[in-house]
């Protein structure tokens, strides 16, 4: 039956997104994009919104009975050669809050919903924010803007515990980096970007999570590489003054 599940999903997906993000819809119904309102000639909103129909539909229970099956989504598998770090299951048991000690911060960054950040982030381990959410955030100005005055790449911080997590763009462009975005509908990352002392994969379902429990996304590999897509209200946190 998975098997089954598997292939008519990948189907799917190869048909409305061959760039597939393994992550479904859990936004809330006040942000989320209906089909109404979606133009037909806005392809790539058409293109997101189809692909979240069809993982919100099927993925979860896919992945809840079979975990392994979701780094094979993309067809390829991690590249453990490079710095990818496995971390072990154990990181996301549960804390005093969900998967973390704490809720997340009260300030976040780029104009996220707390609200979503916390269930994304702390009560979560397949849904993810709407695919696109981050183009109504001021996520891609405010990246512009810190590398045309700073030089250099922008860090991202763990909604909760503010420790380091992700810098980029890092070996590619600011504008390379917001179209890979762009074409998956969540913020994507390479591993040159990670910050490995803070991020771990694990090796059940290619989850990407901090080290203090914090659910970021998934590693979904392409012909490139390991490529994170992750979600914004994950990695929209302040750094501690520790950091």
């Amino acid at each position: 039956m998975i098997a089954n599940n598997a292939r008519i999903v990948a189907l799917l997906l190869a048909l409305v997104n061959p760039s597939l993000a393994f992550t479904a819809s859990s936004a809330p119904a006040s942000t989320q994009k209906t089909q109404l309102q979606l133009s037909t000639s806005d392809e790539g909103s058409r293109r997101s919104f189809l692909t979240n129909v069809v993982t919100a539909a099927v993925l979860p229970s896919l992945v809840l009975s079979n975990p392994s099956s979701a780094s094979a989504f993309g067809g390829f598998k991690a590249f453990e050669s490079g710095p990818l770090v496995y971390g072990d299951d154990a990181i996301m048991d549960q804390k005093g809050h969900g998967t973390t000690a704490s809720p997340v911060q009260t300030d976040l960054r780029y104009g996220v919903s707390n609200k979503l950040a916390d269930k994304i982030s702390s009560f979560n381990r397949v849904f993810a924010e709407m695919g696109g959410y981050f183009e109504g955030t001021s996520f891609e100005k405010d990246v512009r803007d810190l590398v045309a005055t700073t030089g250099g790449p922008v860090t991202f911080y763990d909604s909760v515990s503010g420790k380091p997590l992700f810098v980029a763009p890092k070996g590619r462009s600011v504008d390379e980096f917001i179209e890979e975005s762009k074409v998956h509908g969540w913020p994507s990352f390479r591993d040159e970007e990670v910050v490995w002392e803070s991020v771990r994969v694990l090796r059940s379902s290619g989850e990407t999570v901090s080290t203090v429990g914090t659910h970021l996304g998934h590693n979904l590999p392409d012909r490139n590489g390991n490529r994170y897509c992750i979600n914004l209200v994950s990695i929209a946190g302040n750094p501690t003054s520790s950091e």
